[in-house]
């Protein structure tokens, strides 16, 4: 089940570190793929393309650049629906250094679905979204289940429309994952999550 992201208020975003590298990006969301995403089960279908190295990462350091941010991911959609899936199945493009307010994140995001559509894409790619200050519609800022969809740094994620299709047929019960994940989140709580170390940073832990 979805369900929609927060369309109003919040608390200000902190300003976006500039001197975030690719790399520590790159490691960072490594960790939290690992910790979080696999290691809470939170998503049942990461763990074999994670094995399999099929997962691609890709980095966008530019600051404040919207824009750019586009253009690298209809490049990256291209190269991935370039590629066997068997090579590369899917994309995290990570943007340490922009669109840190999560509402202008949510904004950007849906602005990039309709580019992605008129570039092609739609019935091939579906795109996905993290943000370190995600949060759903109904909740409040601190809101535990609001980490179901918290990466280190804002973070899009090309999927393939085949992929999802097989991994559902593989897990019959896929629309009860997000309830699933509120509870295992709730049953964590704070301190449980702050333990994981899925910030930025996280990796050098």
């Amino acid at each position: 089940m979805t369900r929609e992201v927060h369309s109003g208020g919040g608390e200000p975003a902190p300003p976006a570190a500039e001197t975030i590298t690719a790399a520590q990006a790159e490691a960072d969301t490594r960790h939290w793929l690992e910790a979080a995403v696999i290691g809470l089960n939170l998503c049942p279908f990461a763990k074999a393309v994670h094995v399999k190295r099929q997962v691609h990462y890709a980095v966008h350091l530019a600051a404040d650049d919207d824009a750019g941010l586009l253009d690298r991911l209809l490049a990256e959609a291209d190269a991935l629906a370039g590629l066997d899936a068997s090579e590369r199945d899917t994309t995290l493009l990570m943007a340490p250094n922009t669109l840190a307010d999560f509402l202008d994140f949510n904004d950007f995001t849906a602005r990039a679905e309709r580019r992605l559509a008129r570039a092609g894409f739609e019935g091939t790619l579906q795109l996905a979204s993290f943000h370190p200050r995600f949060q759903f519609a109904g909740t409040e800022a601190d809101d535990i289940g609001n980490a179901t969809n918290r990466a280190p740094y804002p973070t899009l994620h090309l999927l393939r429309e085949e992929s999802i299709d097989r991994a559902v047929e593989a897990f019959p019960e896929a629309e009860a994952i997000f309830e699933r994940n509120i509870e295992t989140l709730e049953a964590l709580g704070d301190d449980g999550w702050a333990a994981l170390h899925v910030g930025p940073g996280g990796a050098a832990r």
